[in-house]
């Protein structure tokens, strides 16, 4: 345990310095105020190599494990969550590739060769009115002649809208009426394309002015015709809850680190209510609000409800680091995690709000902030009422939930 401490605040200090981390905490509240993008955060942390976390050393990269990411991501959005959680896109498309690696499929290695090049990652699953999420797509997947496909539709709340050059998309094939597919890929565009707010067959919208996360920049981007090369197919699956090794990484990775970016925004909520409370002084009682009993049960409320979050994120990161086969158990370990660590996010930064007092309700204070930013978790999916019925179906019916995705 001692050892493996000793190395996570080894790679703090190298990815993650204080002297980053202030200044990246430093720009949150202006980039949040003008809804701007996250411009010099992104530069500063490809300058310390955070792009590469996940490539293993055989392609130039540090090839660090989720549990270490995860940790990193919890620092990071102590600092600026809107910047943990769009940096998290990439990431998380990285992160699945050597998921897949170390389970012994190495098709979609290119990834990390682009990634050593300076490619941006990002992810492009999430659709209108689309509850099917990974299994299903609104998204018309047209097969080319030579294996490739052309992708039509529009995928929502897409991080990193300004700099992306590959996108993971997915798209329905109907060419074979009585057996469509899930057709996984990745779309390219040049930095200029990125820069230029489109591509070919590709176009972000300009809009955005959201209540939180706002430096993330998560447009929408309307595919039309865009094209994935042959080589670009990462995967083909039967439209369904099919296992697959591919669905599974990317189910993993998404919930525990996104449930890492809501930890720390818990943390650093727990932060500013506790330096709340000592500042402020009750003229009624003579004393500080950090000596009154009711203050001090709110924040220690909160506190019992953070401290499961990082030990629920730990364990579970490294039993899938560690390949162990909880088969169908698998969905309601990560999803778990997940909406854990939104709901404790959003009932800290309530409970630093009702400790700061009346200044934490200007919108230019870091609490008000961090409440935003932390309702935002309300919108990832799966959504609280979507995750029930597995929950239920694992005790009432006999039933440990939906397929594991695990092949």
């Amino acid at each position: 345990m001692a050892d493996r401490e000793t190395r996570h605040r080894a790679l703090a200090g190298r990815y993650l310095p204080d002297s980053l981390l202030a200044r990246i905490r430093d720009r949150a509240a202006d980039n949040d105020r003008r809804n701007r993008f996250f411009w010099e955060d992104l530069d500063d942390l490809r300058d310390h190599g955070y792009l590469t976390l996940f490539v293993p050393e055989q392609f130039g990269g540090p090839e660090l494990s989720l549990n270490q990411v995860s940790r990193l991501q919890q620092r990071l959005a102590a600092a600026a969550p809107a910047t943990a959680l769009a940096v998290n896109m990439h990431l998380m498309c990285t992160g699945v590739v050597a998921a897949m690696f170390a389970r012994g499929d190495r098709s979609l290695a290119y990834v990390f060769t682009d990634v050593m090049a300076g490619e941006i990652f990002a992810f492009g699953i999430s659709e209108p009115a689309n509850d099917w999420v990974l299994y299903g797509s609104h998204t018309a997947a047209e097969p080319l002649s030579g294996g490739g496909y052309a992708f039509t539709g529009v995928k929502i709340f897409t991080s990193l809208s300004p700099v992306w050059t590959r996108l993971i998309v997915h798209g329905l094939d109907r060419s074979d009426p009585d057996a469509p597919q899930v057709v996984f890929g990745f779309v390219e565009r040049t930095h200029a394309e990125a820069a230029a707010g489109g591509g070919d067959g590709i176009s972000v919208s300009d809009r955005w002015d959201v209540m939180g996360m706002r430096a993330s920049h998560s447009r929408a981007t309307v595919l039309d015709g865009a094209r994935v090369r042959p080589e670009r197919v990462a995967r083909r699956i039967p439209e369904g809850r099919t296992p697959d090794l591919l669905t599974f990484a990317i189910m993993a990775n998404f919930q525990l680190l996104i449930g890492s970016v809501y930890a720390g925004v818990a943390r650093r909520a727990l932060q500013v209510g506790a330096a709340a409370l000592t500042g402020r002084h009750s003229a009624q009682r003579g004393t500080s609000f950090a000596e009154i009993p009711e203050s001090r049960v709110r924040l220690a409320d909160a506190h019992l409800d953070f401290t499961a979050i990082p030990a629920q994120l730990d364990a579970t990161t490294r039993d899938f680091d560690e390949l162990e086969d909880l088969g169908a158990a698998w969905p309601l370990r990560l999803v778990s995690a997940r909406l854990n660590a939104v709901a404790a996010a959003r009932r800290c930064a309530e409970s630093a709000l009702l400790c700061t007092g009346g200044s934490g309700f200007s919108n230019d204070h870091e609490v008000s902030r961090l409440l935003r930013d932390a309702t935002a978790g309300l919108f990832h999916p799966p959504s609280i009422d979507a995750a029930r019925p597995m929950y239920a179906a694992a005790l009432l019916d006999g039933d440990d939930g939906p397929t594991a995705d695990s092949p």
